[in-house]
């Protein structure tokens, strides 16, 4: 792999930090992962603005332009040989001194990589609710950051099973979201998924399908979920940018079989034919037409 690091692209190999970086010492870092089709970063914006807005959070003096970084990602497909990859990129607050910092950082590192799509993911996963409990976020909601080792601990709850999504509950009870996903579940008309105050992350992917089901006439009720409406749902599947849309067969010994009238396929299909758009946005997407039982997206 070959990696982009502050103005130099370099193997893997050969690519460091420094051991006084706060993103090191202090887990001072956000990251984005995101994928690209025909070599477009799809929904770039979105997960820019969010990296932007977590930075600032967490006082991170941040300047890159986004033509700058969309030019970063097709050098970094072209580098790697890669048409269609999954892009990580991220920023990490730079060296500063040994201790608690009161001033703003100002030399971020900016680092990008770059792997291929993963063969295609299998169409369904089960799930388990997992023993340990979501941590609460660092500060007043879920950032995309280095803090990783609550989901590193929920990850060896399920072992190196790539066939199950360990599900995380608050310290209350409710359900919260995946080891690497959103979680939605539908009932009858209804889609359903944990609110932003459970302290979730707010997948890029996620905002994405709550814009996209009014469109096609689901109703979205977000909010506090017991375990025990969830697996009351129809339907079950999760979300992220790189898997994109994963139904869920089972939780535990419940079964979800797949239906023959399934919001879960109708969302898969607007979603494939989004990624034919070059959205930089979800907003981009204004109305959902159907004609001879297909969907067709109206973007501006």
């Amino acid at each position: 792999m070959i990696v982009y690091k502050d103005g130099s692209w370099l193997p893997i190999e050969e690519t460091n930090i420094s051991v006084m970086d706060h993103g090191f010492l202090y887990g001072v870092g956000l990251f984005e992962t995101f994928r690209t089709y025909n070599g477009t970063p799809f929904l770039f914006r979105d997960h820019l603005n969010r990296l932007r807005a977590g930075l600032e959070s967490v006082y991170i003096d941040w300047n890159e332009t986004e033509e700058h970084l969309h030019q970063l990602v097709e050098d970094a497909l072209e580098k790697n040989e890669v048409t269609d990859g999954v892009i990580r990129l991220n920023v990490t607050a730079g060296i500063s001194n040994w201790g608690l910092p009161t001033e703003t950082y100002k030399a971020p590192s900016l680092l990008l990589f770059t792997r291929p799509v993963p063969p295609s993911a299998t169409p369904s996963k089960g799930a388990v609710l997992l023993e340990l409990r979501r941590n609460t976020p660092e500060g007043s909601s879920r950032l995309k950051s280095h803090h990783y080792l609550n989901n590193l601990l929920g990850k060896r709850e399920i072992g190196d099973r790539t066939d199950v999504e360990g599900i995380f509950l608050t310290k209350e009870g409710y359900v919260a979201e995946g080891l690497v996903s959103n979680i939605f579940w539908v009932k009858g008309d209804t889609l359903y998924t944990p609110g932003i105050s459970t302290g979730i992350l707010n997948g890029v992917t996620r905002q994405f399908l709550l814009h996209l089901a009014p469109l096609i006439g689901l109703e979205v009720k977000e909010g506090l979920f017991t375990p025990e409406e969830l697996l009351q749902g129809d339907e079950v599947f999760i979300t992220n940018s790189t898997q994109e849309i994963i139904r869920i067969d089972c939780l535990g010994s419940k079964s979800f079989p797949a239906m023959e009238c399934s919001w879960v396929a109708r969302l898969k299909e607007l979603y494939n034919k989004s990624t034919e758009l070059e959205l930089l946005s979800y907003q981009q997407v204004k109305k959902v037409d159907v004609n001879n039982g297909k969907y067709e997206l109206i973007s501006d």
